[in-house]
């Protein structure tokens, strides 16, 4: 279930990790989010910030210089 939409477009680092960070405080076991982004340096900082999180991702780049990474808590 996607419970929210993070839009980071045009935010650059380390802004849309301090808004996930502030999203991720409301997500429940199961639940998701999405953070859409369109600057790489975003998607390589999200994807290490998670990596020691009880979070799982799935990072997609839907079209040229658009990522959309979808994070559930486990």
């Amino acid at each position: 279930m996607l419970k929210l939409t993070l839009d980071c477009m045009g935010d650059f680092c380390p802004l849309p990790i301090l808004k996930l960070e502030r999203a991720l405080e409301k997500l429940s076991t199961g639940e998701s989010m999405m953070l859409v982004c369109d600057h790489s340096c975003v998607a390589e900082s999200v994807s290490d910030f998670l990596s020691h999180r009880p979070y799982s991702y799935e990072l997609d780049e839907v079209m040229n210089g658009i990522w959309e990474i979808t994070v559930t808590a486990e």
